[in-house]
């Protein structure tokens, strides 16, 4: 094995120029699916500049773009502090001594995140809409706020309970030891310890809260994706329309990846508590009461 690595050989002489004959070839196949990309929409007029100066007219943001954004940071703050709360109560539930309410918390965990985030959205905005829950125009709102709040807040819960059992056993033996009981174990030792191991973790699962409100446009949502549908369908331009929108939802799903990437760096320089989770850390097989590593 080559001094150079030990993962692998160092590639000869032969094996050099297949690597290059590979990634030339790839490169080629690559550009000629753009090219083929790009004409086709260019034949069909999806790239002239005709196509992109509505987004320069302050009334297509004002009618279309901007209603969007707000209804998508809208469901998704509210849904993240449901979630979170949420999360919290079935995490600590699932830990608890007492039988029953670790069974009952592992029920409502485990179905919840059974369950798609669709059909609770549409279950919720059909339910709310039979009883006369909410007004009409917050019908669609309402669905999507209870579907990511339901499934999110069970993945939390998971989060929460894999961040306890990261902290280091002998907390809690401390805690026994002095005469503390589980509950205020629980809210003075282990639950603040461990936030500094899920916080990473729980700020990657916001992203997937602010993403899944795309799915929120199948009960009549008004949010970025739809709205930039609509944006195509009124002005015969759905590929810069889609462009535009993609590039939103980049550009706040990119800065919430930021801000967990940061966070995450910052919490693995202080090691107070447990060491913090990786992305992968919440077991999902699912079974009530399964273990979490």
């Amino acid at each position: 094995m080559s001094g150079a690595s030990v993962l692998f050989d160092a590639p000869g002489p032969r094996a050099r120029v297949r690597n290059h004959i590979i990634s030339a070839v790839t490169v080629v196949v690559v550009a000629l699916v753009v090219w083929v990309v790009y004409t086709r929409l260019s034949a069909k007029g999806q790239l002239t500049a005709a196509k992109w100066e509505p987004f320069l007219t302050a009334d297509l943001w004002t009618t279309y773009v901007l209603p969007g954004i707000e209804g998508t940071l809208t469901a998704a703050a509210v849904s993240i502090v449901l979630a979170l709360a949420l999360g919290l109560l079935l995490g600590v539930g699932r830990l608890s001594t007492h039988t029953g309410i670790r069974w009952v918390s592992s029920v409502i965990v485990e179905f919840f995140r059974a369950v798609p985030v669709l059909i609770m959205m549409i279950f919720a905005y059909f339910l709310y809409a039979f009883y006369d829950v909410f007004p009409s125009k917050y019908l669609a709102l309402a669905g999507v706020i209870t579907g990511l709040t339901l499934y999110n807040g069970a993945v939390i819960a998971e989060i929460v309970r894999a961040g306890v059992h990261a902290v280091p056993r002998g907390q809690g033996e401390a805690a026994a030891a002095l005469g503390l009981t589980s509950g205020q174990t629980m809210r003075s030792i282990l639950l603040p310890q461990a936030v500094t191991s899920m916080l990473p973790v729980l700020v990657s699962q916001l992203v997937v809260v602010l993403k899944d409100t795309a799915i929120g446009y199948q009960i009549t949502f008004v949010e970025m994706v739809r709205q930039g549908t609509v944006v195509g369908s009124s002005y015969g331009n759905y590929i810069p329309a889609l462009i535009v929108i993609a590039l939103l939802m980049i550009s706040a799903n990119f800065a919430l990846s930021s801000f967990a990437t940061w966070l995450d760096r910052r919490m693995r320089k202080s090691r107070r508590g447990g060491s913090p989770l990786e992305p992968g850390a919440v077991e999902q097989e699912g079974a009530p009461g399964a273990k979490v590593v």
